[in-house]
């Protein structure tokens, strides 16, 4: 799933593909000598169009339900969309915008980028330019989405409604109509915008927030809404970006303005020191993600249009010494992403094919505008153990050095 920002000249839109992703170790030297970037992939079929109100900032999907999506745009809501059960629509100068199925309501200004979805029960969160970190629960809605109905009412949630909802736009007066839900929690604790929430992923009650106040603050729902733990000047910038390790919930992780990313283990945040401190671009990172392969690698990426992948269990052990790796580069650093040409917005990992990440950049900068979408994996030779990659290596020695003769 993916969207396409315009310039007004057609709408914006919220786009279902299928995807077909490739085995390992089956691209032909051929096919990768005729790669042309500017040609759609024959592999990223789209099917469906929603027209949204609005550009997409960010969008994210519910784990329990992987039909029901949320959105960001340049307004206060959250808006929640049914992609089957969406019509198809057409992307023309003029179509009225798609109706979301749920609008979450609850923001006081703009909630532009943080969202997150909780991986065990039907809850988002958000944060905006209000300092506001919100929560709310669609757990009732969610079988009843794009279907029309009157006003229930869900457990937690304070009200369910038909209300006009802000459309993003800056200043646009146009309203987004559909039922709408209040907030469960209003949380305040960040001095500035918030960029960015994430659950704690074996609990729907914790979970955190960073932001442009260079805070890294932990809440608990059950305690209130003020700050369970707040991490002060987390970094030397703004905050950009967070992520909580699945397989080790003691393990978050923070992207910054100050072109790094800091480890934190949160049963030691009193110091305020981060336990690791990864320097490996050079310009602001935008989004950190762990692996659900491994639970010692993550990515991350930034404005300088690279995609990292780290092992912070590499952090700190003697360097390679078979000259498989750069002798400049950083601690921790195993993988390079290159292929974008600007700012790496986003990218996610794909828990049903390992190794393999979907990232999305914005060209507009480096281009006559709009975006790219890559899905890539890099090959198993590159994160197995060194003696194992060596071992099936050797087995092409011969072939080699006949080549070599020949």
């Amino acid at each position: 799933m993916f969207v396409y920002q315009t310039d007004g000249s057609v709408p914006n839109t919220l786009v279902i593909a299928n995807c077909e992703v490739v085995k390992p170790r089956v691209a032909a030297a051929e096919h990768i000598s005729q790669f042309n970037e500017e040609a759609r992939s024959p592999f990223v079929k789209k099917y469906k169009t929603i027209i949204h109100p609005g550009e997409v900032n960010r969008i994210r999907e519910l784990p329990q339900n992987s039909k029901i999506v949320a959105t960001h745009t340049d307004s206060p809501d959250v808006l929640i969309w049914d992609v089957e059960a969406q019509p198809n629509r057409h992307a023309v100068l003029g179509a009225a915008d798609s109706r979301p199925d749920l609008i979450l309501t609850g923001h006081q200004e703009n909630a532009e980028f943080a969202l997150a979805m909780c991986p065990t029960e039907p809850f988002v969160l958000s944060g905006g330019k209000d300092k506001l970190v919100v929560l709310w629960s669609i757990h009732d809605h969610i079988s009843t989405l794009a279907k029309e109905q009157g006003p229930t009412k869900s457990p937690g949630s304070t009200s369910t409604s038909t209300k006009h909802a802000s459309k993003g736009g800056g200043g646009n007066d146009n309203h987004v109509e559909g039922p709408s839900v209040e907030a469960r929690g209003i949380y305040q604790g960040h001095d500035d915008t918030v960029e960015d929430v994430q659950f704690c992923p074996s609990s729907a009650q914790e979970f955190c927030s960073v932001g442009d106040d260079s805070c890294l603050i932990l809440w608990d729902a059950r305690a209130g809404s003020t700050p369970a733990i707040k991490v002060e000047k987390a970094h030397n910038a703004d905050i950009h970006c967070v992520d909580w390790n699945r397989h080790d919930i003691n393990l978050i992780l923070t992207g910054s303005a100050d072109n790094t990313i800091h480890m934190f283990d949160r049963r030691n945040l009193s110091s305020g020191s981060p336990v690791h401190k990864l320097v490996g671009h050079s310009a602001a990172v935008l989004c950190v993600q762990w692996s659900p392969d491994k639970s010692s690698v993550f990515g991350s990426s930034a404005e300088d249009g690279i995609l990292n992948i780290w092992d912070h269990e590499k952090i700190g052990k003697r360097q390679d010494t078979t000259g498989l790796k750069a002798p400049n580069a950083p601690p921790g650093l195993f993988f390079q992403h290159a292929g974008h040409r600007d700012k790496v917005v986003d990218f996610h990992w794909n828990t049903s094919d390992p190794w393999t990440i979907v990232s999305v950049s914005d060209d507009c900068e480096s281009t006559n505008g709009g975006g790219t979408l890559q899905i890539w994996r890099m090959i198993d030779l590159i994160y197995r153990p060194v003696d194992e990659v060596l071992a099936e290596l050797d087995k092409f020695k011969p072939h080699i050095l006949a080549c070599e003769k020949n």
